[in-house]
């Protein structure tokens, strides 16, 4: 009899201390729960409600019966990530994230039926936030390489989240971690991320620094075929067609186009840029080529070039003369030839006057033609240093010192904005 008392009572001991064990865990969770009520909206109700949260998880954590449950390390690692997403202190915020992370870990492995999972849920993004606000604080402190992997963590609980995709690759991109910049922004690209376009080019400039000119022609192709009107992405095409040697297909593309939409403006523009960089890239090769024969052929690419970038600069003008960039390019192919007649007449000796004054005349007569495009550049967009430096530059070759200042001064006060 005395030994089925002491059983009775001692079962009735289990009883308890398994009850009091298993308290901690609902005290926790409960005040957890008050704390995730109140975080955003009453602050001041939250904050006792998290401390309470975490003396009850702690408890549960040291006691033997329940430090190995799932329950408890789903708990401990929701309430130890408020406090890393609370903590202003970098030190102390480090230590409880690791805490946090440790515990989230243990209470995946132990929680096969995924019982923990929102506790769990809410635990990552709580330790999301925290890298959010280190990785902003690392970037605008030019620790690029410290903001991706701050911003990396963030991506890897949010996965398709737009803010999380952008953020990891521009911290990649400026951190010189090109392929990573390129893995987020493929990602970026196919979500509903508003500014899809931009991405595109980003991501072709990320190919070209990791010295992949096939994946950044690639990259701008699908943007084109996501963006068809998009200057920038077409500029970017012919840029790299041509840093690639496959000037002859951009502009076969761009041709063939205008073929079937002769009323496209844009197309003459596109086929313009293509004939002016061709000549520009002529201009540079002009100062290191070695052979008159050389010399003479880089002459006659330029100007052939020059004057087929104006015929289609022309024709785009013709469809809409208010066309800003085919004004502002027709404007800078045609004062080219210009500036290097007048730079050729000045380095004249001075036994050479009749040939400077005649070189001077002849350029005076170029930079005229320039004259129209260039004031309706600047009067279409009397913001645009391009605008304004192209008409300073015809200034110049006139020798109007005045209008050159006045022009000087706008350039200058948009500079300081």
């Amino acid at each position: 009899m005395k030994i089925k008392i002491l059983m009775v009572g001692l079962l009735g001991l289990i009883t308890a201390t398994t009850f009091a064990q298993k308290k901690e865990l609902s005290t926790a969770q409960a005040e957890y729960d008050k704390y995730l009520a109140f975080k955003d909206a009453q602050k001041a109700l939250a904050v006792p409600s998290l401390e309470k949260a975490k003396e009850a998880i702690d408890k549960a954590a040291a006691n033997d019966k329940t430090a190995q449950l799932a329950q408890t390390y789903a708990l401990k690692g929701a309430v130890y990530s408020a406090y890393a997403e609370n903590d202003t202190i970098a030190n102390t915020s480090a230590q409880y994230f690791n805490t946090a992370q440790e515990a989230l870990k243990k209470a995946k492995e132990l929680d096969e039926k995924g019982e923990y999972k929102g506790v769990v849920d809410n635990a990552y993004r709580a330790l999301a936030n925290n890298k959010i606000k280190e990785g902003v604080a690392q970037y605008k402190a030019g620790n690029y390489d410290g903001a991706y992997k701050a911003f990396d963590f963030y991506r890897s609980v949010a996965p398709n989240d737009t803010t999380a995709l952008l953020y990891t690759g521009l911290s990649a991109y400026n951190a010189g971690n090109y392929a990573a910049a390129i893995d987020n922004y493929k990602n970026l690209v196919n979500t509903d991320y508003s500014d899809r376009e931009t991405i595109y080019d980003e991501m072709s400039s990320a190919y070209l620094f990791n010295k992949d000119t096939t994946g950044a022609l690639n990259a701008i192709t699908q943007g084109l075929t996501k963006f068809p009107s998009s200057s920038k992405l077409r500029k970017k095409e012919i840029e790299i067609s041509l840093q690639s040697g496959k000037q002859k297909e951009v502009l076969n593309k761009i041709l063939s186009a205008i073929n079937n939409d002769p009323q496209n403006k844009s197309l003459y523009y596109y086929a313009g840029l293509v004939y002016s960089q061709t000549a520009d890239d002529a201009v540079k090769q002009l100062k290191d080529a070695k052979t008159p024969a050389d010399k003479t052929k880089l002459d006659q690419i330029k100007t052939e070039n020059f004057a087929k970038a104006a015929e289609m600069y022309k024709k785009a003008l013709a469809i809409d003369p208010d066309y800003f960039e085919a004004n502002l390019n027709m404007g800078y192919v045609v004062i080219a030839p210009a500036i290097e007649i007048y730079n050729a007449a000045v380095k004249l000796p001075a036994n050479k006057q009749k040939e400077y004054e005649a070189a001077i005349a002849k350029a005076n007569v170029q930079f005229d033609l320039a004259k129209p495009y260039l004031l309706k550049a600047v009067e279409l967009n009397p913001k645009s240093i391009d605008a304004l430096t192209n008409l300073m530059t015809y200034y110049s070759g006139k020798q109007d010192s005045a209008n050159v200042a006045k022009i000087k001064k706008q350039i200058d006060e948009l500079n300081q904005k």
